[in-house]
């Protein structure tokens, strides 16, 4: 039997072949029978990274910060919302797909901070450990904890993670309301899932 976490990968990629085929591929009660953890409620966010040169290049990214449905929908709802509904990129074509990764990342629920300066919130926040949701006057954001690999620094991270919001990057003087998780990251080469 496989791996739960090979089954997640393997559901996302079948979610995305389904939109290229038009064929239902994926027999829900199979899976749930087999991995009942899949019909408790979760959270994820599906990252599709083209791997060129060794390096990953964002190709779309969708997730659920909050868990409202079995993670099994959440993962094919995200998986195909990462592939063909990501504002930010044209829909996935089939021939993009040789040199893709699917990487999946399971939220813990997240969990709001307490702060009354932005040095104590500099304290708290642990870097590569934590995503940070960040609220303010109707704006919201997210940066899940890889993110920190290209925003290593505090200050450089939280400027990007406000104006992702549509707020000015020095939107912490605002004293936003700040929520962070953890999650438990798995991905595979496209071709690689069989």
């Amino acid at each position: 039997m496989k791996s739960l976490e090979k089954v997640m990968l393997e559901i996302a990629k079948l979610a995305i072949m389904e939109e290229f085929t038009g064929k239902s591929l994926i027999n829900k009660t199979y899976y749930l029978t087999l991995y009942p953890e899949l019909a408790k409620e979760g959270a994820v966010f599906v990252t599709l990274n083209k791997i060129i040169d060794g390096e990953r290049i964002l190709r779309g990214c969708i997730g659920s910060i909050i868990p409202r449905r079995p993670l099994i929908d959440d993962i094919i709802y995200n998986a195909r919302a990462a592939a063909f509904m990501d504002p930010r990129f044209p829909p996935l074509r089939p021939d993009e797909v040789d040199n893709l990764e699917i990487e999946i990342s399971i939220l813990s629920y997240p969990k709001r901070v307490e702060y009354t300066t932005i040095d104590e919130l500099r304290r708290i926040i642990i870097p590569h450990k934590h995503g940070v949701i960040l609220k303010y006057n109707g704006h919201q954001a997210t940066f899940l904890p890889q993110v920190w690999e290209k925003l290593p620094y505090f200050d450089l991270f939280f400027e990007h993670l406000c104006q992702k919001a549509g707020l000015p990057g020095n939107c912490l003087i605002f004293h936003p309301e700040i929520y962070i998780y953890e999650v438990e990251e798995i991905k595979e080469l496209w071709n690689k899932l069989k």
